[in-house]
């Protein structure tokens, strides 16, 4: 494999393998930036990842949709099912002000739970899903593919992808171009300020912590019909804190958060291509599948202290409270 080659397969890995991610960390930017601490996005992935491949199977193969649909409508059940999963959290962390982390910890154990009793339940008591045969293909984009060297293999790459990097630009937008997002991040800051101001702290509180579970969903659907095609126990296997990790790590921006994500995806594209690329040559198989995990401990240790939250994450506000 010459060099060009190695290059398209790590740039191409690096994008596929963080575009769950990032798709995750932004909705923990937004959920974090309202003044909610979901540490819930790895269970909301979990139970995206497994009503897309729910979905997908059965509308493409049980009901004979078109093969190019189905995947679509997997990836939109998995945002609709992490929303509806995110409102038990969103009760609890801002109606009932329980504690944040503890609600997300529960969540994620629910939501393991639930999405391996109903597989079994569903495919005849097997571990996992059956393979999903209709799932995304690469596409590109044929004028970005005329670029030399990395264009033909670099931008032939999921929906989703490009979907994830749209929504970063969206986000961005939205957080810090649009009235909403000043909202949003006066609630996050200094709620009791916000509330003066005649902003509802808990209606913008509940947006953000659904907007989260959608993001967070699709991020684990992208996971199941896109990159393993299938649901099984392992399948989404830390994303989800690996997210929080690219959150911190971006600084609680989503164009900080998508960076985080990048690298963290180049390590997973190194772990998944090492034999490819001669990499097991060099170094153990084992430490390249450890290094996407390690990488994220290392960052987390890197901006501990310097990474300063909102203001008001994690502390439930109590209307008309001092």
């Amino acid at each position: 494999m010459n060099f060009a080659d190695m290059l398209i397969t790590i740039l191409n890995g690096t994008i596929i393998f963080s575009t769950p991610l990032i798709l995750a960390a932004l909705g923990g930017v937004i959920n974090e930036r309202s003044g909610v601490v979901n540490i819930g996005l790895e269970g909301l992935m979990t139970v995206g990842a497994f009503a897309a491949a729910v979905i997908t199977i059965w509308t493409g193969e049980t009901l004979g949709l078109p093969g190019w649909l189905a995947p679509y409508l997997g990836i939109i059940a998995a945002m609709i099912v992490g929303m509806i999963f995110a409102v038990p959290h969103a009760v609890a962390s801002i109606d009932l002000k329980a504690d944040q982390v503890v609600s997300g910890v529960a969540l994620n154990i629910f939501a393991a739970g639930v999405a391996m009793f109903l597989v079994k339940k569903l495919f005849e008591g097997a571990g996992q899903t059956t393979t999903v045969q209709n799932v995304f293909t690469k596409v590109n984009i044929p004028f970005l593919s005329d670029i030399p060297i990395i264009g033909p293999g670099l931008l032939k790459i999921y929906p989703t992808s490009y979907l994830a990097f749209i929504l970063v630009a969206v986000i961005y937008w939205m957080l810090f171009k649009t009235p909403f997002g000043l909202r949003l991040r006066a609630v996050g800051e200094h709620p009791r300020a916000a509330d003066t101001l005649g902003v509802s702290v808990r209606k913008v509180r509940y947006i953000a912590v659904i907007l989260s579970g959608g993001l967070a969903g699709i991020g684990g659907g992208t996971l199941s019909i896109a990159i393993s095609s299938n649901f099984q126990h392992s399948t989404v296997s830390g994303h989800g804190f690996m997210a929080l990790a690219a959150m911190i790590f971006g600084k609680w921006h989503p164009v900080g958060a998508m960076g985080a994500a990048l690298f963290f995806g180049l390590a997973t594209a190194l772990a998944v291509s090492g034999q490819v690329l001669g990499l097991t040559q060099y170094v153990p198989s084992e430490f390249l599948n450890a290094l996407p995990y390690l990488l994220t401990i290392l960052a987390l240790a890197g901006v501990v202290g310097r990474a300063e939250a909102p203001a008001a994450s994690g502390k439930p506000y109590e209307k008309g409270s001092r």
